[in-house]
């Protein structure tokens, strides 16, 4: 990883700080039916680089951090660290996250610059490209089939939804979660 002096993050320079928002919403599956939790949050971004890999490819990261509580009870209910990246020369974007339920996600997509800056990413278990990685428990009891993330990043609000598609409680269910966040 570089010294981050002189590193372009492109598309990913705005993320960098410190976001907070209480606004969300977390559809996730239950034994019976739907659960619905409505949640604050906190997600860190730091600079975090670039990289050359095979020293052709340049790749710049950020690294973040999200620590997600119910409303309710300020129970934690989820927690989760990874990577924004952006390949220069694509121009793509890549999302790397683990989640301390034995899951990891390397998604892909694409990102648009207008007013905002919309980043899109997805993985599936069927993918070539962009997978997901479960242990052999999650595989069995709770698959991850796909995972689909979209990002909408203002001067000073960041949006997300994303949708997890599981296999389930017998069944396959949309486990989606969206929220707003304001810089801090």
């Amino acid at each position: 990883m570089s010294d981050n002096t002189e590193v372009n993050y492109g598309p990913l320079a705005g993320l960098i700080g410190v976001w907070s928002g209480n606004k969300g919403t977390d559809l996730a599956p239950e034994p019976d039916g739907t659960e619905t939790n409505e949640y604050y949050e906190t997600i860190t971004f730091t600079e975090a680089g670039d990289v050359s890999n095979a020293e052709e490819q340049v790749i710049s990261a950020v690294h973040y951090m999200q620590k997600v509580q119910r409303i309710s009870n300020d129970k934690v209910i989820h927690q989760e660290t990874g990577y924004w990246m952006w390949e220069q020369d694509s121009n793509q974007v890549m999302h790397s996250l683990t989640i301390p339920r034995g899951m990891a996600v390397l998604a892909g997509g694409s990102f648009k610059e207008a007013e905002n800056i919309t980043f899109d990413v997805q993985a599936s278990i069927d993918s070539k490209d962009w997978q997901l990685v479960q242990s052999p428990f999650m595989r069995e009891k709770a698959k991850l089939k796909e995972y689909v993330q979209q990002l909408i990043l203002g001067e000073n609000s960041l949006s997300y939804t994303q949708t997890m598609v599981l296999d389930i409680y017998g069944r396959v269910f949309d486990h989606t979660d969206q929220n707003t966040l304001q810089r801090q």
